[in-house]
């Protein structure tokens, strides 16, 4: 007599079926795993022949880049795999492609012109990252930009400049030797105006921080926040104080050029009703009181800031990268380039498109790597980078502090 225990409840599942289906899991795994296996002996005998291939192409003085032989591999995989599972396929091929070419890029000589520079910049920088130099900055005494340049290099001589353009003249003109730019921020995202000028500039990244940003409302003595009107900032300062702005009925915002300047006017107008997003150093700076502390969306409000100099300089210690580079515009160009750094076991800690002025939809990409480019295994796939996309700009190697 069947055991009742066994018996399902309507439309229920018996044990007994629960124990079948573990059975037929735990035999549907032993077949992955063998197969597995044989994949692997198979993924290292064609490594192993992509190695015979490299010598070959070395011997010849060929490139590693084969597009036509790269398309007919994948027709092929396609049509063996059949309609179901082709799509799947291709992807998994195009990731074995990529290794493959990453792998013979490691045998073969360096590509380019790539590594001659850089290697040229190690031995001719300095061992210690100069304490004190003339640096320029966009704004005005007060300004985070300013907090930022001192924490680089606690000696600087601020030069002010009214623009991002100015800053990134300055330098490349020779009348300042650094220059220091805002590029991100933690709550309020990139700054597109800084990452469109790098287009039109001749610079390298030399170092960075991030600046810790306690947005504060400065008024003059005595105002109270109901009293407020109008409120100036910078406008990433008002984005990132959107919640706290958005509470406030019937008053203005208004962008300024930057928060040490919103400051600045505000001290100096004949108004009593209106305000200023900006520091405490600005509300010292400029005889205004806090009405409103800490008002940014979160207080994990970070701006990143990058030292930028007119030739390229690598100081010990770097650990970061950043590029520009535009792919081809046609499908997975993309990938394949992530594809490549990826390899190597690269993080992309950054990255950023913004649209190429005059295309049809095309874009120029920035990265940041968590990399050094003394490994010489990331500066061989950088220069094999180089030397296969039309536009590649190596923007720096350098330290975060």
């Amino acid at each position: 007599m069947r055991d009742p225990a066994a018996q399902p409840a309507e439309g229920g599942i018996t044990e007994m079926d629960e124990m079948e289906k573990i059975k037929d899991i735990r035999d549907i795994r032993q077949a992955i795993d063998e197969t597995d296996e044989e994949l692997t002996k198979l993924l290292v005998q064609r490594l192993g022949l992509s190695g015979m291939v490299a010598e070959y192409k070395k011997d010849r003085g060929a490139a590693v880049q084969d597009g036509l032989r790269e398309r007919e591999v994948l027709r092929q995989v396609a049509e063996r795999s059949g309609e179901e599972y082709s799509k799947y396929t291709r992807i998994i091929y195009d990731t074995i492609l990529d290794t493959s070419k990453a792998y013979q890029y490691s045998l073969m000589p360096a590509a380019g012109d790539f590594t001659g520079p850089i290697e040229e910049a190690i031995k001719g920088t300095p061992e210690l990252f100069p304490e004190s130099a003339v640096v320029a900055c966009q704004g005005i005494p007060g300004a985070h930009s300013e907090a930022a340049a001192m924490k680089m290099i606690p000696g600087a001589q601020l030069m002010y400049f009214s623009s991002f353009e100015s800053v990134f003249s300055a330098v490349e003109s020779g009348m300042c030797r650094y220059g220091v730019l805002p590029i991100e921020n933690s709550n309020f995202g990139s700054i597109g105006e800084v990452y469109d000028m790098m287009r039109e500039h001749k610079f390298s990244i030399v170092r960075s921080t991030k600046h810790l940003v306690n947005q504060k409302l400065l008024a003059k003595p005595g105002v109270k926040l109901e009293e407020v009107k109008e409120i100036f900032s910078h406008e990433q300062a008002i984005g990132q104080c959107s919640r706290f702005l958005a509470g406030l009925e019937g008053v203005k915002v208004t962008a300024s050029s930057n928060t040490a300047a919103a400051a600045k006017a505000v001290s100096e107008s004949d108004r009593r009703d209106i305000a200023a997003i900006s520091s405490e150093e600005c509300a010292s700076l400029y005889g205004l009181e806090v009405i409103a502390g800490d008002i940014q969306v979160n207080n994990n409000n970070y701006t990143r800031f990058i030292c930028i100099s007119k030739d390229m300089q690598i100081y010990p210690g770097d650990t970061k990268i950043s590029l520009m580079l535009r792919v081809p515009h046609r499908p997975m160009s993309l990938y394949h380039t992530i594809g490549k750094i990826s390899t190597l076991g690269i993080n992309i800690c950054k990255l950023e498109s913004r649209p190429f002025p005059g295309s049809d939809f095309e874009f120029t990409f920035y990265f940041d790597l968590d990399a050094s480019i003394r490994d010489p295994k990331v500066a061989r796939a950088l220069a094999e980078l180089a030397a296969e996309l039309d536009f590649f700009v190596f923007l720096g190697a350098y330290q975060e502090v």
